[in-house]
């Protein structure tokens, strides 16, 4: 059983990044700009996007945090991204999600300029992925190819089962796991809460990739001796031994599942870490076809 490390992986990302933008600084290119639209309070956002910022220090990117207030409006939002929009300065930016009610998600991202969408939620970019064009893949399923590719995991012929179809990771990772390509070329079962026998089905996978969000769903009765298993779960539950009060859990049964996987995500620093490094790794991407494009 080998550990597919999202840390590490994570880590050399940024720092391939980090020289890719000391060469553009060294021949006196403009570098990446990330900019992140917070909205309101909530606390694992304000988390996760702090951690943006200081990841964009660490190699050298420029960041722009913008943040808003929870009574903010569906239209003051909506000009907010019109106006990032039209910033030539910024090569990328995301708007955290989620958002407070009053305010249309879906409108919102759909008003974001798919050339600037590195989030890759946009559907132009959605629809290009499942065509198999150049676009930005949304960070979680880039991340997870990334790692089957890094550590040279099979994927051609192979079967994969994914659990759960929500629209920033199940789909896309069965889309992208049957694509023509590596890693892809594999035949995808997609599986969900209506879905009759899922424990049949997953018995038969050669990769399991788990995005459900139930801690310790997937035990090792479940799966298949030699399979690859991705855990895409990640869940708080109440844990008195820890000084947080809380454990974070994936949906894999980790201890016993992994005695019986060939390679296996630990949760967390498995497929966590990379969601930020492919975020800048498309941000990246972006300020590279916008030098395309315009010349600057």
């Amino acid at each position: 059983m080998e550990i597919l490390d999202g840390k590490k992986v994570s880590n050399d990302i940024k720092n391939e990044i980090t020289v890719a933008v000391q060469e553009m600084k060294a021949n006196g290119e403009k570098v990446p700009h990330l900019a992140a639209v917070l909205v309101g309070d909530d606390g694992a956002s304000l988390t996760y996007v702090g951690s943006k910022v200081k990841t964009c220090e660490r190699i050298g990117f420029d960041s722009t945090l913008v943040r808003m207030p929870a009574t903010t409006t569906e239209e003051e939002l909506l000009e907010k991204v019109k106006e990032l929009n039209e910033n030539d300065d910024i090569d990328g930016f995301i708007v955290q999600l989620p958002l407070p009610p009053q305010i249309d998600t879906q409108k919102v991202l759909l008003a974001v300029n798919p050339d600037k969408d590195v989030d890759g939620f946009h559907p132009m970019n959605f629809g290009k992925m499942a065509l198999n064009l150049p676009t930005f893949i949304s960070a979680t399923p880039f991340g997870i190819l990334e790692l089957l590719e890094r550590y040279k995991v099979e994927t051609s012929g192979k079967h994969t089962v994914v659990i759960g179809r929500s629209d920033i990771v199940g789909k896309p990772m069965s889309i992208l796991m049957g694509r023509k390509g590596c890693p892809g070329d594999s035949t995808v079962t997609l599986t969900h809460s209506r879905t009759k026998n899922i424990e049949s089905i997953i018995a038969q996978a050669d990769i399991v990739i788990s995005a459900l969000g139930v801690p310790n769903f997937l035990k090792a009765e479940m799966v298949k001796e030699g399979a690859v298993i991705i855990d895409v779960g990640i869940t708080r539950v109440p844990d008195e031994t820890k000084k947080s009060g809380y454990s974070i859990v994936g949906d894999v049964d980790f201890a016993e599942v992994s005695k019986k996987a060939s390679y296996i995500t630990p949760v967390p620093g498995g497929v966590g870490p990379m969601t930020i490094a492919m975020l800048l790794k498309n941000t990246l991407l972006a300020r590279k076809r916008h030098r395309e494009v315009t010349g600057v």
